[in-house]
C-alpha cells in the first residue's frame, strides 16, 4: 500500500536520481558514494525548503554509506527555543528509517522525549521545558484537533509508536488506537531512564518499495510529510505554513 503522491506545481523542478535500491533493508538508507541528485537527503531537503519557504536541518543516525534513520527539522523552530536552541532533540522532525527486523520502511513524524532521569554522561539529552514533547502531551485531549488528525491518518494506514525505543512501547494502527487520554498516559509513563518518543508513520514493505520507481518513492515521502505536518504544527513553537497554494516542486529524472 502506497500513500497518494503529492500534487505538483511546475514552478520549480528538482533533478532526482533516487532509486528504490537505495532503501536497503539489510544495511539502511544509502547516502554515501552517490551524486548529489541521487542522495535522498539532498532531494528531500531541497523539496521541503521549496515547499515551506524555510530552512531545514538534516539529522541522522548512522555513519558511512548507509544510515538507519534520517530526520529533517526546521531551523526556525529550533532557534526559537530559549533553553535548547543548540540541540535538535527537542524539535519535531520529519523522518525516514529502515526497520530491518520487520523489513519495513517508515516515513513520518517523530517527537523525542529523551530522558527524564539522565545518566551523567547523557545530561544534554534530558527533557527540557521548551521541548516539543510537552506541547504534544498538552495537545492529546478528548475531541481535540490532535485526536482528530490522528484518527484520520490511522484510518488511512498510518501507525503510531509511543514509548521507549527498547521494544517496550505501543505500536498501533487504527483498530488498536487507545484514544488521546490513554495515549498520553502511555507516553507519560515511559521508563524515565530510557530514551522515549512518539512516531506517527506510514509503513511500506520491502515488496512495495521494490515495486515503485525512485520518483514514486520521493513523491510518496513528501506526500506523507504533507499529511503529518498539521500534527507537527500542533507541537512546534514556529509552525510551518500550510497554505494550499504553497509552492510544490516537481521532480525530473537526470539526463542520460
Amino acid at each position: 500500500m502506497c500513500p497518494p503522491r503529492s500534487a505538483a506545481s511546475p514552478r520549480q523542478a528538482i533533478v532526482a536520481g533516487f532509486r528504490p535500491e537505495f532503501l536497503d533493508f539489510d544495511r539502511g538508507i544509502r547516502v554515501g558514494n552517490l551524486e548529489e541528485h541521487e542522495r535522498i537527503t539532498r532531494i528531500l531537503k531541497t523539496a521541503l525548503e521549496t515547499r515551506y519557504g524555510q530552512a531545514f536541518v538534516t539529522e541522522r543516525w548512522g555513519r558511512g554509506v548507509y544510515w538507519k534513520w534520517i530526520g529533517f527539522l526546521t531551523r526556525a523552530n529550533r532557534a526559537a527555543k530559549p533553553l535548547s536552541s543548540g540541540v535538535s532533540f527537542g524539535c519535531s522532525k520529519f523522518y525516514l528509517s529502515i526497520e530491518h527486523d520487520e523489513r519495513i520502511f517508515q516515513c513520518g513524524l517523530q517527537i523525542e522525549r529523551g530522558f527524564l532521569k539522565a545518566p551523567r554522561e547523557s545530561e544534554p539529552f534530558r527533557l527540557r521545558e521548551d521541548w516539543d514533547w510537552n506541547r504534544l502531551l498538552a495537545a492529546l485531549k478528548p475531541r481535540g484537533a490532535m485526536d482528530a488528525h490522528l484518527r484520520r491518518l490511522l484510518a488511512d494506514g498510518f501507525r503510531i509508536h509511543a514509548g521507549t525505543w527498547d521494544g517496550n512501547a505501543l505500536d498501533c494502527g487504527e483498530p488498536d488506537y487507545p484514544g488521546p487520554q490513554k495515549l498520553r498516559r502511555r507516553l507519560e509513563t515511559a521508563a524515565p531512564d530510557c530514551w522515549a518518543g512518539f512516531q506517527l508513520y506510514f509503513p511500506m514493505t520491502e515488496d512495495e518499495v521494490r515495486g515503485a520507481t525512485g520518483l514514486d518513492l520521493v513523491e510518496s515521502m513528501l506526500a506523507v510529510f504533507d499529511e503529518v505536518a498539521p500534527v507537527m504544527n500542533l507541537c512546534m513553537q514556529v509552525p510551518l505554513p500550510l497554505k494550499e497554494n504553497s509552492e510544490r516542486p516537481v521532480f525530473v529524472e537526470p539526463r542520460a
